[in-house]
């Protein structure tokens, strides 16, 4: 928020978007909507909303003005009540495993993840819709539930699962689940993540820190094979004793030059004030450029990070009405 109030939220999901304002309480509002929603061509016809589909937005009466429209409607839960993400995650019981090992209670996340997820999935619907009126030149009406969707995910990812087989997701703090990776401090004061998913990235963090006596001693006594990522999961705490000590032995200098030069995947912590000075939020990235945005000022605009070798980048502009 700027001084005068400006939303720089409102401004960062609304650059290059054109929009109106219509009177939807009166019969001309209406009547507008609907023709907007159901102008012809073939470039036409897309209509995402998430009001009720009942009334004037029912699907069978838009239809009737073009028989072959795609009509998105986004819900809050499938039974069209009100959920946003920040009622769907508690839901999801993800609040009880984020957070320090020790800590209690829940941890909300700050990232709307499912309404991002959800914002992908409406594109991906649409896509599909518009792919099959292409090819059959039949329209549908599409509804996405805000909540599915992170039911789906928590299905696809193992959580559910994982909870009805008697094995729910406990709080690992900054700790990856299922492999090797959680934060370290350098010499320096720097915070780093470090990451040995892949067997190629583990053996990137054996080279790079020197310490393959140490961890085939560990894995020899815990009787563990750290090849395999599970195991290297269950020795977490003792591998990373061991990657904490060589990291709290050196600068952030010497760290990064021998991990960048055995390929770790590995990550340095900058807060938001680094982020907005580092060179990859800034036109050195195509995928931004600066822009006067009312209100604001010049700010950095991000495009799409798509890159299609078939046609140009697509550039953002400043939100216009």
């Amino acid at each position: 928020m700027t001084a005068d109030n400006t939303s720089l939220f409102w401004c960062g999901l609304n650059k290059s978007k054109r929009s109106v304002a219509l009177d939807l309480a009166s019969p001309e509002g209406r009547e507008l909507a609907m023709a907007i929603a159901c102008a012809p061509g073939e470039d036409a016809g897309l209509f995402l909303t998430n009001f009720p589909p009942r009334g004037w937005l029912d699907h069978d009466a838009l239809k009737a003005r073009r028989p072959d429209l795609i009509q998105l409607t986004l819900q809050g839960d499938r039974h069209g009540g009100s959920a946003v993400d920040y009622t769907v995650n508690p839901r999801l019981g993800l609040p009880c495993v984020t957070g320090p090992v020790e800590g209690e209670g829940a941890v909300n996340h700050v990232l709307p993840a499912w309404d991002l997820i959800t914002g992908q999935m409406v594109a991906v619907g649409l896509l599909a819709a518009e792919r099959h009126r292409s090819r059959t030149g039949l329209g549908q009406h599409v509804k996405l539930a805000l909540e599915d969707v992170g039911l789906a995910v928590m299905q696809h990812l193992g959580f559910i699962a994982e909870a009805q087989l008697g094995q729910p997701r406990q709080r690992h703090g900054n700790a990856l689940f299922g492999a090797f990776g959680r934060d370290f401090l350098t010499q320096d004061g720097e915070r780093v993540m470090v990451v040995g998913l892949t067997p190629r990235q583990w053996r990137s963090i054996v080279l790079a820190t020197q310490l393959a006596v140490e961890f085939e001693a560990l894995a020899e006594r815990l009787q563990l094979d750290f090849k395999q990522e599970g195991d290297r999961f269950k020795a977490r705490e003792p591998i990373a004793s061991l990657v904490g000590a060589w990291m709290a032995a050196r600068p952030m200098a010497e760290i990064a030059a021998a991990f960048d030069r055995h390929g770790v995947c590995w990550s340095r912590y900058q807060s938001m004030a680094e982020l907005a000075q580092d060179p990859e939020c800034s036109p050195a990235n195509p995928m931004f450029r600066t822009a006067y945005q009312p209100g604001v000022g010049h700010m950095s605009l991000a495009g799409i990070p798509l890159e299609f070798s078939g046609t140009p980048a697509w550039t953002p502009n400043r939100r216009r009405a």
